[in-house]
């Protein structure tokens, strides 16, 4: 069996539009950190501590090293992830919206699909006959659970400022054929599946419509679905003839959740 990574890192030395940031405590620092969290638990401990007492010393460890640890100050959003209703509003076809930690699981484990899209340009859609036309092209049929790749290859992007402004959307009428096809889980190796920001504003402050602002993420209100964004390597896939693992973190109450995706061949 080949494993093919189809994730991004969340990554403190990308560009990201939304803060993140990874604190990182060292095995030499770490020490520093136990002591201060076994002395600081009281006010007479405290004391102890700013006067230099340590209970546990440098040379008690072997190598003179703790243990490392990292925290990870980030938005579910950045990273490879799951969006799941709760995201989209607060409810969808007219239910109370599901979060990321009711994502069955039964659909994150499933047969794939990869349709090509590359030559999409930026602020362009994805539409219904596209999809159609690109699984026509590999002699591909749909069946319910598959799990559908986009891949536009803007996932060579990721870390720069372009990430952001430079890809294709998908439409509603993409979504509604993969939904009726019994489609539960569709990715793109893309930041977001609505167009950038600038085509959207632009054509919002131009014509006063609201229709052109977030209209697949909003779709979910409607109709309920799951997408991964932020995808990585699908020009590693074959078209069809993969398996795709995309099991979220259980993170509590979240409109999206990370995940590590996978393709076995």
């Amino acid at each position: 069996m080949k494993i093919i990574d189809l994730s991004l890192a969340i990554d403190d030395t990308a560009f990201e539009v939304h803060d993140m940031h990874i604190t990182r405590v060292s095995h030499k620092d770490g020490i520093e950190k136990l002591n201060k969290v076994l002395l600081c638990k009281s006010l007479s401990g405290k004391i102890k501590y700013l006067l230099g007492k340590r209970i546990i010393k440098k040379n008690d460890l072997p190598d003179e090293e703790f243990l490392s640890l990292e925290v990870v100050h980030s938005p579910v959003h950045i990273g490879t992830h799951l969006d799941y209703s709760y995201h989209y509003g607060s409810k969808s076809e007219g239910r109370a919206s599901k979060t990321s930690d009711q994502i069955p699981l039964e659909w994150c484990i499933s047969d794939g699909v990869r349709l090509n899209f590359y030559h999409k340009k930026s602020g362009e859609t994805i539409t219904k006959k596209d999809v159609q036309d690109e699984l026509k092209r590999i002699n591909y049929r749909l069946k319910p659970l598959d799990i559908v790749l986009l891949f536009t290859g803007r996932d060579k992007l990721f870390g720069s400022k372009d990430y952001f402004s430079d890809y294709p959307a998908v439409d509603i009428s993409a979504i509604d054929y993969l939904l009726d096809n019994g489609i539960k889980i569709f990715g793109v190796d893309t930041m977001g599946i609505d167009r950038p920001y600038q085509f959207m504003i632009k054509e919002f402050m131009k014509n006063n419509d609201p229709s052109v602002l977030w209209p697949a993420h909003f779709y979910g209100r409607k109709r309920e679905f799951i997408h991964i964004e932020r995808l990585g390597g699908l020009h590693k896939l074959p078209d069809h003839g993969f398996k795709v693992h995309c099991l979220p973190v259980k993170i509590r109450k979240t409109g999206a959740a990370w995940a590590r995706v996978i393709a076995t061949l």
